[in-house]
């Protein structure tokens, strides 16, 4: 549970340091809402990332195949994302009253940046902080 939330924490506060300043520019807003709106963001992903990566975690348990191939931590991210976007692009609608298409329209370039980010954030926390039991590779005597 330790790692889950230093991981979670961790992500979230580089990403906001990240999204922020995007945000200005993109949605043309004042730095206030934009902020307002990158830290709503970035609680609800809070949240998405500590249950998704909990359920991810008790799904690798179950593998076969241990570790955390390219591939998988690609599905990982794509999964991540895609969750969360269900989730953020109706919230972004809201908050900058415009309609669904044209909050995902500007949310684009944003998800992108996050499959990226996703999958280079976990590798690099992985290897900094090692893999958790789940995904460790059996040592072999």
């Amino acid at each position: 549970m330790t790692r889950r939330v230093v991981q979670a924490v961790l992500y979230e506060a580089l990403a906001v340091a990240f999204v922020a300043p995007v945000l200005v520019i993109l949605f043309g807003r004042s730095p206030g809402s934009t902020m307002a709106l990158t830290l709503a963001m970035s609680l609800i992903a809070l949240a998405w990332n500590y249950g998704f990566n909990a359920l991810f975690e008790r799904w690798e348990v179950h593998q076969a195949v241990k570790g955390r191939s390219w591939r998988r931590r690609v599905a990982h991210g794509i999964l991540f994302e895609g969750g969360l976007a269900l989730i953020l692009v109706p919230f972004m609608a809201l908050w900058l009253g415009v309609g669904l298409w044209e909050a995902l329209l500007a949310d684009i370039g944003i998800l992108l940046f996050f499959l990226v980010y996703t999958v280079v954030f976990t590798w690099s926390f992985d290897r900094v902080f090692g893999l958790p039991l789940a995904a460790a590779r059996p040592k072999t005597s």
